[in-house]
């Protein structure tokens, strides 16, 4: 069963500069630790977003919030987890994150 590509930005990022990060971005993350079948894409999309946030990693998480969307997770999904990571993360770091996440969403609905 051939899986969808999980496209990063790692490549036109770094590729310049860390062909090896890139390497390992494309063929260990997303070609191996993102398709193990012992859990599915969504719910790997989830915990990365709920890492993200508790990290205060807010650069990662607009790729992320997109890729949740692929992966099955709606806004309504993402929004509710936010407000929740707001009492485990920190208010700050939740509402950085869905600031993000407002940026994303207008963004995607063309009021950016």
């Amino acid at each position: 069963m051939k899986h969808r590509l999980i496209q990063s930005r790692a490549r036109d990022t770094f590729g310049q500069i860390a062909p090896a990060f890139v390497q390992y971005s494309e063929e260990v993350l997303f070609g191996d630790v993102w398709r193990r079948g012992e859990l599915p894409l969504r719910d790997r999309s989830l915990i990365t977003i709920a890492a993200l946030v508790s990290g205060g990693c807010a650069d990662q998480l607009p790729y992320h919030l997109r890729l949740a969307q692929e992966n099955g997770l709606t806004k309504s999904e993402l929004t509710e987890a936010l407000t929740h990571l707001a009492f485990y993360a920190g208010w700050p770091r939740a509402a950085t994150a869905m600031q993000a996440a407002k940026e994303v969403w207008s963004a995607e609905e063309g009021l950016s």
